[in-house]
């Protein structure tokens, strides 16, 4: 076990002021002139009282908090380890008699000046970590000028720390609770609210602000970040008291702004009894589980402590990245690893029958717009449409209760192969659904933030080689979510589904990417002359919009707010067959004669 180097410090600092308070007992008992038998009674029952009392200390935890943050709690702590030695002292002296000799006053003395010299001490430490008490006089004046936006408690945890750094000058907090308004925190004073922002900026000359709201105010969040973003100001987030194991909150915590900030999606609310009752003690089977929502969905999945998760990836690298992920983390489920094809039939047979899911989320799918395009047309339709269709078919066959399709807005009126493939998956799995046996649920949502080939790290990373931002069109707009949003809402959508629905998620409004590169831009404490952005035209069957609904599609609400269900055309088992009869030739044609045949699949389906 690894052992905390203050935390060693502590334990020595209390073991020496054990010995001074026996010692201090003793001088002041006899007026510093401690009889010859009274000497021997001292030195003779000190390695015991030393002993017994650090033991004491440790179960009452006392060495569990920091001196830096002392409080209440230690000064509890250390009077509970004081009286448990005032009363193990009666015990010597009138129960075993092992020493019938140490005065009574002793016993008194010695919990209360161990009370004084250990709370005394940590108290000054605190003092002098928090006031920078002794070096007031030598400190330089800090060069960089910021403004706190928040006055709640982890904004107090982040001032003391900032003063005690020497690195800022805070010149003051906004919050727009009124009530704080003019008053102090750490002697630095709330100047009013969000608004005062443009003219504290001017008075203060700031070019640097720290927001510290909580993240169930993102709406709020999102407006200061623009308002900063208009400003031309470098912006750091600090993370809410309740994101923080420890509750306080450091220099170190503070990280620079991202997307999910800027869209200011409110937090999830989810139904735990519900989703507990769907996962707990279950075998849970996810594909593409090595991917951005497939991890993720394994991740949240976990939670819930199922019987077994079964992680099935065809990337050898995604799943050992995931694989190792878990070994950091304490539980007791199974967990099992698996390399795969969903297109592989006696594979999936086997993996089905072995492991016995109750419940599969299929997140596995050729989803790189581009890519797919050209030249990939046909891995696109055998891995999302004939894979769906063949993972489908194994869950029926061995009685899986649930199959939850991952699709995608793309799927909605599509202008590219992969859009066109995730409607036919949607299909199918319409098509499947019968009165009895495997329930099929689809949940459609939009771009999920920071996956594998996200515009957000492309972004990111061209501005930190300097640019230019490469935006394929002025007016193009997307739908984004984060990914453990997109995660959590899947799975709530599962505890919901009966069979045949799909559910679509609230993705709130579109994002115009042109305003997201410039946002970032800014936000990175740079500007637009800084980092150029350069209009490449859209890529091969790109859109300029998104949407949530094919046309004929009427939106139903659940009871969750943040769930809707598209209510959509019946699909007939004859259709899914004859789909299933042309799959099975497409290998053998070219690409633009399937874009050309994929209209009689997908009336909706439109080239760009």
């Amino acid at each position: 076990m690894k052992i905390n180097f203050k935390v060693y410090l502590a334990f020595i600092h209390d073991f020496v002021a054990i010995i001074v308070a026996w010692f201090l007992s003793y001088f002041i008992r006899f007026n510093f002139s401690i009889p010859s038998i009274q000497k021997e009674v001292m030195i003779d029952i000190l390695p015991l009282i030393v002993f017994f009392q650090s033991l004491l200390f440790i179960v009452v935890g006392l060495y569990k908090g920091m001196w830096r943050f002392a409080s209440l709690s230690d000064l509890k702590r250390i009077i509970l380890g004081a009286c448990l030695s005032f009363i193990l002292l009666i015990v010597l002296e009138f129960v075993t008699n092992f020493h019938e000799n140490i005065p009574r006053s002793v016993i008194i003395l010695f919990p209360m000046i161990l009370v004084f010299i250990l709370g005394g001490n940590r108290f000054i430490y605190r003092l002098y970590r928090e006031q920078n008490l002794f070096i007031n006089l030598f400190k330089t004046i800090p060069s960089k000028s910021i403004l706190i936006i928040g006055a709640g408690s982890a904004s107090i945890s982040l001032s003391k720390e900032l003063l005690i750094s020497n690195e800022y000058n805070i010149v003051g907090f906004l919050d727009d609770d009124q009530s704080l308004h003019n008053r102090e925190i750490n002697k630095i004073k709330i100047l009013g609210g969000i608004e005062f922002l443009s003219q504290a900026v001017k008075q203060f000359n700031i070019s640097q602000i720290i927001v510290s709201i909580p993240i169930t105010q993102n709406t709020l969040r999102k407006k200061v970040l623009l308002l900063a973003s208009n400003l031309n100001l470098k912006v750091l987030i600090a993370p809410s008291a309740d994101e923080l194991v420890s509750g306080n909150l450091k220099i170190s915590h503070l990280r620079d702004v991202e997307v999910s900030d800027l869209l200011g999606r409110q937090v999830v609310n989810l139904n735990t009894a519900s989703l507990n009752n769907e996962f707990n003690k279950k075998n849970i089977f996810v594909t593409g589980a090595g991917g951005s929502i497939g991890s993720e969905l394994c991740n949240q999945i976990i939670k819930y402590k199922p019987k077994k998760l079964i992680c099935f990836d065809l990337s050898e690298y995604s799943i050992y990245k995931l694989e190792e992920s878990f070994k950091s983390k304490t539980h007791s489920i199974e967990l099992i690893f698996l390399l795969g094809d969903i297109k592989n039939t006696s594979l999936l047979n086997k993996v089905l029958l072995q492991h016995k899911p109750d419940i599969v989320f299929h997140a596995a799918a050729y989803k790189h717009v581009p890519l797919i395009e050209n030249n990939n047309v046909s891995a696109a339709f055998s891995n999302n449409v004939f894979g769906t269709y063949t993972l489908a078919q194994a869950c029926k066959k061995f009685n899986v209760e649930k199959f939850i399709l991952v699709s995608t807005d793309k799927a909605v009126n599509p202008t590219n192969i992969m859009g066109a493939t995730k409607r036919l998956a949607e299909k199918i799995c319409i098509g499947l659904q019968g009165k009895t046996g495997t329930n099929f649920i689809t949940v459609r949502f939009g771009n999920v933030l920071d996956s594998s080939g996200s515009v957000i790290p492309k972004f990111r990373a061209q501005i930190e080689s300097g640019g230019p931002i490469t935006v394929t069109h002025p007016d193009i707009t997307r739908f984004f979510m984060a990914i453990p949003e997109a995660a959590q809402l899947v799975m709530q959508a599962s505890t919901m589904g009966v069979g045949g629905e799909i559910f679509v998620l609230d993705m709130g409004e579109p994002v115009l990417i042109n305003e997201l590169a410039k946002n970032m831009i800014k936000l990175s404490g740079l500007n637009e002359g800084d980092i150029k952005i350069k209009f490449t035209g859209l890529r091969p069957g790109e859109k300029l919009y998104e949407e949530i609904l094919v046309k004929g599609e009427n939106i139903l609400p659940t009871r969750h707010n943040k769930i809707f269900i598209a209510k959509t055309k019946n699909v007939s088992k004859k259709w899914v067959s004859s789909l299933i009869d042309w799959l099975e030739d497409l290998p053998l044609q070219n690409e633009s004669l399937i874009k050309k045949e994929l209209k009689k699949w997908v009336v909706e389906y439109k080239k760009q």
